[in-house]
């Protein structure tokens, strides 16, 4: 009979004895006997039939083998011998295989279990490197080892580096990289196939490097297996288990670290498509805001261009424009014109924009900002028209940005349709000046109630005194003088253009020497160039102003002539060469101030000024002639000096002062002298 039929069956009962009623187990039990517990033997019973239930009850609760493999020794020790010895080791050696099929099956049940709860891991995947994480300890436990590890390919170095451990003690080994084909994971990454080493210092198998092998003795590592991770037909990386002593890994071992290397490969490839959808959503929805960010800009900037534009198409001003943007962009607005004078300005206080920003804008055609202001060019092509600050606004977004350039545009093109219009006004105005200007002979001939009407209808007013004032500078700047007398002229009233080549001004006024000296002193600094103006004046009415205008032309020709070019003057401020050069009959108008100031205050300042003269410049003389204190003298000569100016006394003036009281003696009756 056969072991495994022996241990079937139980052992022979001794001769002459009944053989006992089995239990609910099947096993004979002696009346009487009390039931085994875990680890006893039945004193009562048979030494085999004891032997046989123990093993029994030390299977159902899971001993270890050691404990399994003693009962024979146990048995011999009890009495047990000859052919009940070898059937009692042989039943030990069948519940030992029991137990070896027992353990396989919790081990493969704890596998499944762990790969269930990997797989579970993967389906609400939400961080990758929790996953790796559990993947690894899993594999470290399943394993049974001291340390695992998974490491991924760069494609871009072209090697393998730690990505997680499970174990490590050592710092230098989780930061260690490996080369492709280098030590046993950079062999596994790069062929592909798993790799394993008994114990990895002493095998020559592999490509030991001196980084690898530093790595791998601090952390001091024996036996190591690893295998590929693999997605589709790219590797992405290696798992590994390894021990701090040598190990030899079985097959099961290899294939299960190959089954949680199928669900990290899993996991990193569906972390890599997961976050590629989130960065594809993410791009979209930033796509989807940019989108609807730029059609609300579009729908803004077209709107207030709409009203901007409505504005000046019907005939709006400066003033309503710059409202406008200023409304729309919550801020304050300014506008300028090219000289820097402002056009405009809404809810803000006098601003001035920069040199340096207004220039930064013109360069490229964007808003400059500085020191909380905004400056923009108002640019017609790359002709300059003027600029437009914004203030109140420490910020601009880029749309709104866009809009106060766009505003800039629509202010250019009022500008130029103010420029056209002005243009045609000008030109207009300057006809009118022609025809006011030609000859006296001309002018008797011309239909004058016509030319006032023509006035009228301008805004001038013929029958006010007027002066006529004549323009020049240097050559290349005559258009801008012309422009800008233009301008000069709508702000006074007046008609201004251009005449014989030089440009003409008509302004009402009857101080003439005073309108010369503003005009060339504003020109100048708008022009930054000298400018000289000679005027005359006043006179009413059309058929006076060729007159005044020859005069004024004969004072700038003067001008010139004495070295003053950039000063501006009448005849009366050229002294007695005024008088030569006036065509009037009132050649003493000259001392007309001295003359005024005697018959108001009743002083003899003119008879004073004779004597002096007449003596010779002396004092004594002239006090006695006068039969006055020679103080009095001096104190009639210091009020002269105020009204003449502070070098009536020189040696030009005097002469020009003695000869025109000379000739106002002789054009006046005797009891006027």
């Amino acid at each position: 009979m056969t072991a495994d039929r022996r241990a079937e069956n139980g052992p022979p009962a001794p001769e002459g004895e009944r053989t006992p009623e089995p239990d609910e187990a099947g096993t004979p039990v002696p009346a009487g006997a009390p039931a085994s517990g875990f680890g006893e033997v039945r004193v009562a019973a048979a030494p085999a039939e004891a032997a046989a239930r123990n093993l029994l009850d030390l299977l159902a609760a899971g001993a270890p083998a050691e404990q399994l493999a003693a009962q024979p020794a146990r048995s011999r020790a009890g009495g047990a011998g000859g052919a009940e010895a070898a059937w009692i080791e042989e039943t030990t050696e069948v519940a030992l295989s029991v137990r070896r099929v027992l353990d396989q099956y919790r081990r493969r049940e704890a596998e499944l279990v762990a790969l269930f709860d990997t797989a579970s891991d993967l389906a609400g995947l939400r961080d990758l490197d929790a996953v790796l994480r559990a993947i690894v300890r899993r594999a470290r436990t399943l394993l049974g080892t001291d340390i695992a590890y998974l490491t991924l390919n760069d494609p871009v170095a072209h090697d393998t580096f730690m990505r997680v451990t499970d174990g490590s003690v050592s710092a230098a080994f989780q930061q260690l990289r490996l080369g492709m084909g280098e030590g046993l994971g950079g062999l596994v990454a790069q062929t592909a196939r798993p790799y394993a080493s008994t114990d990895y210092r002493t095998d020559r198998r592999f490509r030991h490097t001196g980084a690898i092998d530093d790595g791998v003795a601090e952390e001091g590592l024996g036996g190591i297996l690893g295998v590929p991770l693999r997605v589709g037909q790219e590797i992405i990386g290696v798992l590994f288990a390894a021990d701090r002593g040598p190990r030899e890994f079985t097959p099961d071992a290899i294939a299960l670290l190959g089954s949680l290397a199928d669900h990290a490969a899993v996991a990193i490839d569906s972390a890599r498509l997961l976050e590629e959808t989130r960065s594809t959503l993410s791009r979209l929805e930033a796509a989807n805001a940019t989108a609807h960010a730029h059609s609300e800009a579009l729908h803004r900037a077209s709107d207030a261009h709409d009203r901007l534009t409505k504005l000046v198409l019907r005939g709006a001003g400066i003033d309503d424009v710059a409202a406008e943007i200023a409304a729309l962009l919550g801020g304050g607005v300014a506008v300028h014109d090219t000289d820097g004078s402002e056009l405009a300005r809404s809810c803000t206080g006098p601003v001035t924009p920069s040199a340096e920003s207004l220039a930064a804008s013109q360069t490229d055609g964007r808003a400059v900002r500085a020191d909380s202001v905004w400056t923009c060019a108002v640019l017609a092509g790359t002709e300059a028209l003027g600029s437009i600050v914004l203030t109140g606004r420490d910020d601009l977004t880029e749309a709104d940005r866009r809009l106060f350039e766009r505003a800039a545009l629509v202010t250019a093109l009022l500008l130029l349709m103010r420029r056209s219009v002005a243009e045609t006004e000008d030109r207009v105005r300057g006809e009118l000046l022609d025809d006011l200007l030609v000859d006296p002979a001309a002018s008797a001939r011309r239909d004058g109630g016509s030319l006032t009407l023509r006035a009228r209808r301008l805004g001038v007013d013929l029958a006010r005194p007027h002066s006529v004032a004549v323009l020049d500078c240097e050559a290349a700047l005559r258009p801008r003088l012309s422009d800008e007398t233009a301008r000069k002229a709508r702000g006074l009233g007046g008609l201004a253009g251009t005449r014989h080549g030089h440009v003409v001004l008509l302004a009402p006024g009857d101080r003439p020497g005073a309108l010369a000296r503003s005009l060339s002193a504003d020109l100048a600094r708008t022009l930054n160039t000298p400018v000289t103006v000679g005027a005359a004046g006043p006179g009413h009415g059309p058929e006076h102003l060729a007159a005044l205008h020859t005069e004024a032309l004969r004072c700038l020709t003067a001008l010139h002539s004495l070295d003053r070019t950039g000063e501006g003057a009448d005849i009366a401020d050229l002294g007695f060469i005024g008088v030569l050069l006036g065509d009037r009959s009132d050649v003493g108008s000259y001392v007309d101030r001295v003359l005024a100031y005697d018959s108001e205050r009743g002083t003899e300042l003119v008879r004073t000024l004779r004597a002096y003269y007449d003596h010779g410049g002396s004092l004594s003389r002239a006090k006695d002639a006068l039969h006055v204190h020679v103080n009095t003298v001096v104190q009639r000569l210091d009020r002269v000096a105020q009204l003449l100016g502070p070098d009536w006394n020189t040696p030009s003036r005097a002469l020009e002062t003695h000869l025109a009281l000379r000739l106002h003696r002789l054009t006046r009756p005797p009891t006027e002298t």
